[in-house]
C-alpha cells in the first residue's frame, strides 16, 4: 500500500541530541577524546579587556580550526557554513543546534590579534607535544628534518623585478600589514638575513614570501614550513617558517634544535636530512653538539662552466707533460697539454691561460 506523502510540518516542541546522532567511530570522537583545551581562557585571559561586550569563546575558535585541518577545509568562509550545517562538527565544537557560529572575520582578527601576540598556537602545539613525551611517544634519540612549500597567496603580476625592488623607499605608517610585516623580518635569520641573494621578484601584497622553483616547474611564491621529527612514532617536535631558501631552512635547524633541547631537554643521538643539508657549517656544528649528522654531504665538486671538475684530478699521482708553446694574453688562446699519469693512459686536457 502507498504510504501517505511526507510533509514538513513544524513542531511545537522537538527531543534532539547532537550525541545521538554523531556515530561512535566518527574521527571527530577519536580527536575529542585526547583534546584538553582547557587551559586557554587562563592562558588569554590578560589578553581581553574587562569591559565591552562578550568575546566569542576562544576554545570555540580552536575547535573550529581543528575541524578545518582534519577534514581540509581551507576557507573560513566555507568552515564556518560547515559547522553550521554539520551535526558532527557542532558537536566536536560543543554547539548546540540553536548556537550561533562565528563570523569568519572573527578568525582572522584573532589570528591577527591576540593569537599572535599571545603566541597561543605555539603553546598549545608544545603543550600537545608534552603530552606526547609523557605519553612515551618521544624518545628524542633519533630525529629527522625535512621541509614543505607552502604556496602564498601571491601572484606574479602584482610584483616587482629585484632590480627595481628597494625596501628602503617603503613609508611603514602608509603600507598594508603584510609589507610591515616584512619591514619587521629584514634583520631575521629566518627571512631576510637568511641571504643576501635577492629573489628574482618580490610580491607587492606579500613581500616576504619567496619566488622559488623547487619544484622543478612554474616558479610560485612561497614560504618554507620546517619540520623536526621524531622518528619513533613520527611525532613533530617542532616547526619553523622561513623563506623557501636553502640556507634560511638549514638554519631553522640549529633553532629547532636549540628550542627543543630548552623546552623539553631533547638532545638526539642522531639527525636524518637529505642532501640540502649536507653543508660543511651545518655538519660541522652537528658533530660539535655530539649529533651524529645521517646526512648525505652537499656536493659542489661538480661544473658546468667547462672548467675542470674534482674527478679529473683522481688518480693522478705525479705528472710529465709536454706543452705548447703557451699563448699571449693578447689572443686569449687555449693552449693543448698533453698529460701522461702513471697509472692512466694519456689524455687531452685544455687549460684557458690568463
Amino acid at each position: 500500500m502507498l504510504g501517505p506523502k511526507q510533509e514538513a510540518q513544524a513542531a511545537l516542541f522537538y527531543e534532539f541530541s547532537l550525541e545521538d546522532h554523531v556515530p561512535q567511530d566518527h574521527l571527530l570522537r577519536l580527536i575529542d577524546r585526547f583534546v584538553d583545551l582547557s587551559g586557554i581562557r587562563t592562558y588569554l585571559a590578560e589578553f581581553y579587556s574587562h569591559t565591552g561586550r562578550p568575546s566569542v569563546d576562544p576554545e570555540l575558535l580552536i575547535r573550529m580550526l581543528l575541524v578545518g585541518y582534519c577534514f581540509g577545509i581551507r576557507s573560513e568562509r566555507r568552515l564556518c557554513e560547515e559547522v553550521h550545517l554539520n551535526l558532527a562538527y557542532r558537536w566536536f565544537c560543543r554547539l548546540d543546534l540553536n548556537d550561533r557560529i562565528p563570523d569568519h572575520s572573527t578568525f582572522s582578527k584573532n589570528r591577527h590579534g591576540r593569537f599572535r601576540e599571545s603566541e597561543l598556537l605555539r603553546h598549545l602545539f608544545e603543550t600537545t607535544v608534552a603530552r606526547c613525551i609523557a605519553e612515551g611517544l618521544v624518545s628524542g634519540q633519533r630525529m629527522a628534518i625535512d621541509a614543505s612549500l607552502i604556496e602564498a597567496d601571491a601572484n606574479k603580476q602584482n610584483s616587482t623585478p629585484k632590480e627595481e625592488w628597494d625596501a628602503a623607499t617603503i613609508e611603514p605608517s602608509d603600507a598594508p600589514r603584510a609589507v610591515r610585516e616584512y619591514l619587521d623580518t629584514l634583520d631575521e635569520a629566518a627571512f631576510g638575513a637568511a641571504s643576501e641573494v635577492q629573489p628574482k621578484f618580490t610580491s607587492h601584497s606579500d613581500p616576504a614570501s619567496q619566488w622559488t622553483a623547487a619544484r622543478k616547474g612554474p616558479a610560485f611564491f612561497s614560504y618554507s614550513d620546517n619540520y623536526l621529527i621524531d622518528t619513533d612514532h613520527g611525532v613533530i617536535v617542532d616547526v619553523e617558517a622561513t623563506r623557501s631558501i636553502r640556507q634560511a631552512e638549514v638554519g631553522s635547524t640549529k633553532t629547532m634544535l636549540n628550542r627543543v633541547k630548552a623546552k623539553f631537554d631533547l638532545h638526539p643521538e642522531r639527525l636524518i636530512a637529505d642532501t640540502a643539508y649536507g653543508t660543511g657549517p651545518l655538519l660541522g656544528w652537528l658533530v660539535d653538539r655530539k649529533i651524529a649528522p645521517h646526512i648525505p654531504v652537499f656536493d659542489k665538486s661538480g661544473r658546468n662552466d667547462g672548467t675542470w671538475t674534482r674527478a679529473d684530478f683522481s688518480g693522478m699521482q705525479r705528472t710529465t707533460s709536454t706543452s705548447a708553446p703557451r699563448a699571449t694574453p693578447s689572443n686569449n688562446s687555449v693552449a693543448t697539454t698533453r698529460t701522461r699519469t702513471e697509472d692512466r693512459p694519456a689524455r687531452v686536457q685544455r687549460a684557458i691561460v690568463l
